[in-house]
């Protein structure tokens, strides 16, 4: 071997190369270095959990909402669980409040008894209230009824997401910041994720691309199946006199036509209130604001087919929500329908998130997690298509889940002595 040959250095290998530094994929990269594999995570931004994770309402979700069988019902109830006990165990910032899912209109009525068979299925504690009841817990709401639910709680999914990312690094992972992947190529044995600081081989891959998970996809050779069209969340905060108005969490019965859970009043574990998110189509994949427009994207996402059926079908909700986004009037008009001393000037802006949804060209909104596996074993890459709320919540079950996926592993629940 010549000298100059000696001298290049050798690519980086590892077990698992997992892109993506939001709470899903340091999850998986966590369940990973708990079975001794080398992992290395590549993030783009020069943080983690810069997006959907750093940027939610911060809720610990119970698994109410979400259909008995499906992934977001089962991983959301043990991750409820989990990061309560993950918060505990760090001493992390969080709350178990409860909160009120509150009926407002008697056609409501059907759509929480549902919500209530749901929470039954799923084995999550809830209790039916009527207008004395709710005002036991929150005393200023207002309804006609409600169902209470003890295990929903609050925390700080950026500080979690931190302390997984020391974790990951403890025992012996990498986390490579500002690095973005240019390219995903398998080959029998392992596969290249090409970055524009180097490339890096796993000999398997996981992508939790959140905002960019198509892109990626499509990157790797795949075909997802769906488009990524970003809605944007924005946050609105209350004043003083508003905030003394909730104790905890006050949610409304969600529409069912969507996979939104509607605009609700949350007391953050820093003791801020605000209300939110609404649900009003981004300009860009990253458009935290009215103001950041990516002309390319939103073409992109103004003619693909999916996205063309859901407006024809929901503009109605669609204006809706810009009136609210554009009108301090028109949300204080939707928090009042739950807190009615709510008044305009009590309301600022607390910024937004943009969530991820994935959009099926048949116009179908994904309700549930959306996995897609490229291969098995050795060369094989794990995309992760849909990944929104409750992904937080169950960010824990889910890194095992994908982890077992990739290995036929089964890890337990993460624990002190794990």
């Amino acid at each position: 071997m010549s000298a100059a040959a000696a001298a290049v250095p050798a690519t980086p290998r590892f077990d698992l190369v997992v892109v993506g530094g939001g709470i899903v994929g340091l999850a998986t990269a966590h369940a990973a270095v708990r079975t001794g594999r080398s992992v290395a995570v590549i993030e783009r931004e020069p943080r983690l959990a810069n997006h959907q994770t750093g940027n939610n309402s911060n809720v610990i979700h119970s698994g109410l909402y979400y259909a008995p069988g499906s992934y977001k019902a089962r991983l959301a109830v043990a991750g409820c669980a989990e990061t309560v006990a993950f918060c505990r165990e760090h001493d992390l910032p969080h709350r178990v409040s409860g909160k009120l899912v509150v009926a407002t209109e008697p056609d409501e009525l059907p759509r929480m008894a549902e919500l209530q068979r749901r929470g039954d299925a799923n084995g999550v504690e809830n209790h039916r209230v009527d207008e004395h009841g709710m005002r036991e817990h929150e005393p200023d709401v207002r309804g006609l009824a409600a169902l209470w639910v003890p295990s929903t709680g609050i925390c700080d999914y950026r500080s979690i997401s931190e302390k997984i990312g020391e974790l990951v690094e403890k025992s012996g992972g990498e986390i490579h910041l500002g690095r973005s992947v240019t390219g995903i190529a398998r080959r029998v044995d392992d596969v290249v994720v090409r970055t524009d600081r180097g490339d890096v081989l796993g000999s398997q891959v996981v992508v939790c691309g959140g905002l960019r998970c198509d892109e990626l996809a499509r990157m790797a050779g795949a075909d997802p199946g769906v488009r990524i069209i970003p809605f944007r969340g924005e946050y609105t905060g209350f004043s003083d006199r508003a905030a003394s108005l909730v104790r905890g969490l006050i949610y409304p019965v969600p529409d069912p036509a969507f996979p939104f859970l509607g605009v609700h009043a949350t007391r953050g574990v820093d003791g801020h209130v605000h209300a939110g998110p609404n649900a009003v189509l981004a300009m860009a994949r990253e458009g935290y604001d009215w103001r950041t427009v990516r002309p390319k994207e939103l073409l992109g996402t103004l003619t693909y087919p999916g996205m063309i059926k859901v407006a024809r079908k929901h503009w109605r909700y669609g204006v809706g929500e810009v009136q609210r986004s554009l009108s301090k009037t028109a949300m204080v008009r939707q928090i009042q329908r739950l807190l009615p001393d709510v008044r305009a000037e009590d309301l600022s802006p607390a910024g937004a998130g943009v969530r991820a949804q994935a959009v099926k060209a048949d116009g179908t909104l994904v309700d549930d997690f959306l996995f897609l596996d490229q291969g098995s074993g050795a060369g094989s890459v794990l995309h992760v298509l849909n990944a929104p709320s409750p992904a937080a919540t169950a960010a824990l079950p889910i890194g095992r889940e994908i982890l077992e996926r990739l290995t036929g592993d089964t890890l337990g629940p993460l624990t002190s002595a794990a």
